[in-house]
């Protein structure tokens, strides 16, 4: 059974990167993971208890990672969960892994900018965006569908929304 979470907190150690021993690109970093809850009697919140997580990001999400997270960054990781035992020059202990599916800065603690990296064509062509000269848009991407191959034209319910949903977004 593969348990799939998300953990918010801080990158605790530098990016490294590495390789498989296939040779896939992997990058690795702890997550820090502090609770925190109000102290009534004090009136200021306090720190409780912190999860660690090693976390491992492979092929472009590692690259990516290592290129964009620094150490104290506050992050959002969504992957899947490993819990294993080890055990090494006599000590033993259990680690919790988290296997990234996805990786993004906590907004709530700043900002940042997004650069879009290579993109891939309905037939596999990259581009690539550093040969960009124009930042705000993005090269057309080719795809091999065609027009009737999309269900945007079906009706919204389809895709999990009500007339009356649009209705309301459009008024918000």
């Amino acid at each position: 059974m593969v348990e799939t979470i998300t953990v918010v907190g801080r990158v605790a150690t530098d990016p490294t990167q590495g390789q498989t021993g296939s040779g896939v690109p992997v990058t690795n970093f702890r997550l820090a993971s502090t609770h925190r809850r109000f102290d009534t009697a004090t009136q200021t919140w306090i720190d409780t208890d912190t999860n660690w997580f090693s976390v491992a990001a492979f092929r472009q999400l590692g690259e990516n990672a290592r290129a964009s997270l620094r150490v104290g960054d506050g992050v959002i990781v969504s992957g899947r969960l490993r819990v294993r035992a080890w055990e090494s020059n006599g000590k033993h202990g259990t680690s919790v892994d988290i296997e990234a599916d996805a990786i993004g800065h906590d907004l709530r603690w700043g900002t940042t900018a997004f650069r879009p990296g290579p993109r891939r064509t309905g037939r596999g062509d990259a581009w690539d965006a550093s040969d960009r000269s124009d930042e705000t848009e993005a090269p057309a991407v080719e795809s091999e569908l065609s027009p009737e191959d999309s269900d945007w034209d079906a009706p919204m319910i389809e895709h999990g929304f009500a007339d009356r949903d649009l209705a309301d977004a459009r008024e918000a």
